[in-house]
């Protein structure tokens, strides 16, 4: 094999995080995956600027008021793929065969239950869940078409979520992003066809998505069925192993919780919002697409850093802990920086690219410019809480969560919301939904650097930053 063969095979194979220099390798790693989030957020963007642009502001506010109930869907898979996440990385680094072949066998296990389960009970219970958030008539019915048939299709999005957590783990990182650029285009594609040609409306938008998604989680099938170098799969690896499940589910428990946490506290702040009218609604749809492009860097150097520190971890390297975890953050606060500058300088053309109505856009910049700073504070909190994520601890992670999501942000969203009403905002004025979630942000951090540094946490592993 030639030189330039095995540098591409290395890059795009399964990446080894104990040997290296820690900041080529975390780049190594991160640049892919961060790729693969900003294709993965495409489809939720696309959705929305060609709903917007093609169908109006009401079927813009109905996909919005979908995405806190969706997300609070999917928090089973993220659970699963969190545990699966850090058991792969901890099993790869400790070169184990047997355990690395036997949890892939059990997480195709709970992928194919999760994503039944998920689908019958989402599809069921739209429009109870769409009645909590008290949507505008025009608007919750929309809502409950795109979430129905999101729904019908969970499997797919079960497969992507588990089984590429499993491949970051293994250090794979480029795979899943092929797999999700490719999906991605192609929901770009039906969306467009579907909307604009076969006139299908919102449904189409939907049916666009859980194609994609279901190419992108039988690719990763396919990945995993492939590696044989790297695991066994055979009658005994492909079933559910007790103990494997029984770790993977105490791992996953806590970000699953965390992953509800966020959603459920987002379904009672989205009634709010649906209460300040259908304009505030759909900017809020653009500030959240927006944000989502924001908050990946933070949520893939947080990924970064579980991975690195679960394979070092299972290596027993721990000098490459220390020296990782200062090179992550270095990392996460450049891209933070860069990227708030460009929101302040950018804003109107991203929130544009969603609405050519004039007030949404003036609401979508405001919003916007609150949440700026905000970026630079998580993304200190993502890289920390992964680190604690990649020695096993998603306890304290999901405590921060609940402090400064449920006691914190809802009721300071609804009494910011309460001191600003006015004749124009009877319900009270955006600014409350964005100052409260700043203000959040910027407490949530404080608190995880306080317990990184002298948190019980450390207990698990005495000595890695004494």
């Amino acid at each position: 094999m030639s030189p330039m063969m095995a540098r591409i095979s290395r890059f795009f194979g399964e990446q080894d995080m104990t040997v290296g220099k820690p900041m080529s390798r975390l780049l190594q790693f991160s640049i892919p995956l961060l790729i693969g989030n900003f294709a993965q957020q495409l489809y939720n963007t696309v959705d929305s600027i060609i709903v917007g642009k093609y169908i109006g502001d009401s079927a813009l506010a109905a996909v919005g008021t979908s995405g806190p109930i969706l997300n609070l869907m999917l928090v089973l898979f993220m659970g699963i793929s969190t545990g699966a996440s850090i058991l792969s990385a901890q099993y790869y680094g400790a070169k184990d065969r047997s355990l690395l072949s036997r949890l892939v066998g059990t997480t195709f296990f709970l992928t194919a239950v999760s994503g039944i389960f998920m689908s019958i009970l989402g599809f069921f219970t739209t429009p109870f869940f769409i009645g909590l958030v008290h949507p505008p008539e025009n608007v919750s019915e929309g809502a409950i078409v795109y979430l129905r048939i999101i729904f019908a299709g969970m499997t797919g999005a079960a497969a992507y979520n588990i089984l590429s957590g499993v491949l970051r783990g293994m250090g794979d990182s480029v795979f899943p992003l092929l797999f999700l650029v490719l999906a991605s285009l192609i929901n770009i594609v039906l969306d467009l066809l579907f909307v604009r040609n076969f006139s299908m409306g919102i449904a189409g938008v939907a049916y666009a998505t859980i194609l994609a998604q279901f190419l992108s989680g039988i690719l990763c099938l396919l990945r995993l069925c492939r590696m044989k170098q790297t695991i066994d799969l055979n009658r005994s690896t492909l079933r559910p192993d007790r103990p494997i499940m029984r770790k993977l589910i105490q791992l996953g428990i806590p970000a699953g919780i965390t992953s509800a946490i966020f959603s459920t506290s987002a379904i009672i702040v989205q009634n709010l919002t649906n209460a300040m009218g259908e304009l505030t609604i759909a900017a809020n749809v653009a500030i959240m697409r927006v944000d989502g492009f924001a908050m990946m860097p933070n949520f893939t150097f947080g990924t970064a850093a579980t991975t690195y520190v679960g394979q070092n971890l299972g290596a027993g390297k721990r000098d490459r802990i220390r020296q990782g975890t200062r090179e992550m953050m270095i990392i996460a606060l450049i891209c933070a920086c860069v990227l708030v500058a460009g929101i302040l300088l950018f804003g109107r053309g991203l929130i544009s690219m969603f609405t050519n109505t004039e007030t949404v856009i003036a609401l979508g910049v405001r919003g916007l410019r609150w949440l700026a700073l905000g970026y630079i504070a998580f993304a200190v909190s993502q890289v920390l809480q992964g680190v604690m994520r990649g020695v096993g601890e998603t306890v304290v992670p999901m405590w921060i969560s609940i402090f400064s999501t449920i006691i914190l942000r809802m009721p300071l969203a609804y009494l910011l919301a309460i001191v600003t009403r006015s004749p124009e905002w009877p319900n009270g004025h955006p600014d409350a939904l964005f100052s409260s979630l700043l203000i959040s942000w910027l407490i949530a951090m404080l608190i995880t650097v306080v317990l990184f540094r002298r948190g019980k946490w450390r207990r698990k592993v005495p000595g890695l930053y004494e």
